[in-house]
């Protein structure tokens, strides 16, 4: 779908993709409410979105936190400490530490859009081990491929449990397939983010001691 040259990002900060269908709003907040102030990180959220709709998201969501909640406009480079937020009728791609957006496909009987998907395959690649991918509630199953991606390029992911999600196909679709190292509350995601990147940052190779002790899945 991107034509454009794939180009890998010199960013040193983690830069955490988040994606929702169902319920997406709701658990945004809550996800959001946890992030500190100083996490030296950015966050990207994607939402499935009715096309013919204008997105509220950042005005909602501003209401929650004190970090700069920013729609995403074509190129805008990315900063941490700082949310971005989908527009409506578009899907968002990484591509040399910047954000782009394209022109949402038609929906057709035979594919679906897999935004969450799409943004998280080119986080990884562009993002590489400096990736972190969260799906939390939705229906179907947007972003397991992409938490794939993110695994398969070193970075770390994350699933909402079931018992806090409105919709848990999505976040179970991820956990079934294998591609999940964390299974949590949006409440405790933030934290768990901060307390790994900072072991794996601290320890070489501490990334599989990690996991060893406390991957929940």
């Amino acid at each position: 779908m991107n034509e454009t040259k794939t180009i890998k990002s010199d960013n040193q900060f983690p830069v955490v993709g988040v994606g929702a269908s169902a319920g997406g709003l709701d658990v945004f907040k809550k996800l959001l409410k946890a992030i500190p102030k100083n996490s030296g990180m950015a966050y990207v959220l994607v939402q499935h979105l009715d096309p013919s709709h204008e997105s509220l998201l950042p005005e909602l969501l501003q209401k929650v936190t004190n970090i700069p909640v920013v729609e995403i406009s074509d190129d805008i480079v990315v900063e941490p400490d700082h949310i971005y937020v989908i527009p409506s009728n578009k899907i968002i791609v990484a591509n040399d530490g910047v954000l782009q957006l394209i022109d949402r496909p038609l929906k057709t009987k035979n594919k679906l859009n897999l935004p969450i998907d799409i943004f998280f395959s080119s986080l990884a690649e562009v993002h590489q081990s400096h990736a972190i991918g969260v799906v939390l509630s939705g229906n179907g199953n947007d972003g397991t491929m992409g938490l794939k991606a993110i695994k398969d390029y070193g970075g770390i992911t994350f699933a909402q449990d079931e018992d806090s999600a409105a919709f848990e196909s999505m976040p179970n679709s991820a956990i079934h397939a294998g591609v999940v190292d964390f299974v949590l509350s949006p409440e405790e995601i933030p934290q768990k983010i901060l307390d790994v990147h900072k072991r794996i940052n601290e320890v070489p190779d501490a990334a599989e001691i990690v996991y060893r002790q406390d991957d929940d899945v």
